[in-house]
């Protein structure tokens, strides 16, 4: 994208918000200013009373989509557009983000260094997750995680581990993380697992609650592929801590990274560690 000309973005708002009705005033007004036009995603737009564009639409002309919101909206958007291998800018209408970073007062000078290409994509890996039902392929895509888990809060459960098709272990709690680098901030780390670079090539397996204490995580470089499956009972398999599905007796579920990359912009003098560090509260 860099060196392209910027005529068109789409918009994402964070859901069951309308009070960002005046705040995404202000992002068109600024985006506008620039000649560029703003397409509103169409539940966005119904949400603050305005007219929108399908989704669909919007990633297929827009040059890149603006998710203004949180964390959530943006991996939310992630997901959807992820077929349509198109760059997000993340504006956060609250606190400062892991993933938005940009706040709607510092918008209208980076739209001028956009302008001026004199901005960065940064690309983050995904984790593809593969499940055959009834003969059928079903594929997910998971920006920060997929979680392994139990159907019932009564029982632990039982999760065998292959990595590239041979045994490697057997997980015994309440469950398993799988996390990219850029959730490894997120579940993964409230459960003990490492933070990861996010521009790294690589995954974690972190178990939650494991019966034994020589259960630990590991961090697996991204050219290996592994596959879980339970032998006792059914698991449910929760992608981004958005969507559930169950996985059944018998079924495995293939995870690997994605071939494809999810595309970030941010300011030219981004750093992950300024972010790590003032979310975690690291030094104080």
């Amino acid at each position: 994208m860099n060196g392209k000309t910027i005529k068109k973005i789409g918009v994402i708002l964070r859901p069951s918000t309308p009070e960002l009705k005046d705040g995404y005033a202000k992002l068109e007004k600024i985006f506008k200013s620039y000649d560029i036009e703003v397409l509103l995603e169409n539940r966005s737009a119904q949400m603050i009373g305005m007219v929108g564009e399908s989704f669909e639409k919007i990633c297929q002309e827009s040059d890149f989509l603006v998710s203004f919101g949180g964390d959530g909206t943006l991996i939310s958007t992630v997901r959807k557009s992820f077929d349509y291998d198109i760059p997000i800018l993340g504006v956060y209408a609250g606190n400062l983000g892991f993933l938005a970073d940009l706040s709607l007062d510092e918008l209208d000078a980076f739209v001028q260094k956009i302008i001026k290409n004199e901005y960065r994509i940064d690309e983050r890996a995904v984790l593809e997750a593969t499940v055959i039902k009834n003969s059928k392929e079903i594929k997910m895509y998971a920006f920060n995680d997929i979680v392994l888990t139990r159907t019932r809060v009564s029982n632990m459960i039982h999760i065998e581990t292959l990595i590239d098709s041979r045994s490697f272990n057997t997980y015994y709690g309440d469950g398993v993380i799988v996390s990219t680098p850029t959730g490894s901030t997120a579940y993964n780390l409230s459960a003990g697992g490492p933070v990861l670079f996010p521009m790294s090539n690589v995954f974690a397996l972190t178990p939650i609650c494991p019966h034994s204490l020589t259960q630990r995580p590991i961090v697996l470089p991204g050219r290996f592929a592994i596959e879980m499956k339970t032998s006792e009972e059914r698991a449910l398999i929760i992608i981004d801590g958005q969507d559930v599905h169950e996985l059944e007796l018998g079924e495995s579920v293939h995870i690997k990274l994605a071939t494809k990359t999810v595309k970030l912009i941010h300011k030219e003098e981004y750093n992950y560690f300024d972010v790590l560090k003032e979310k975690l509260r690291w030094g104080e």
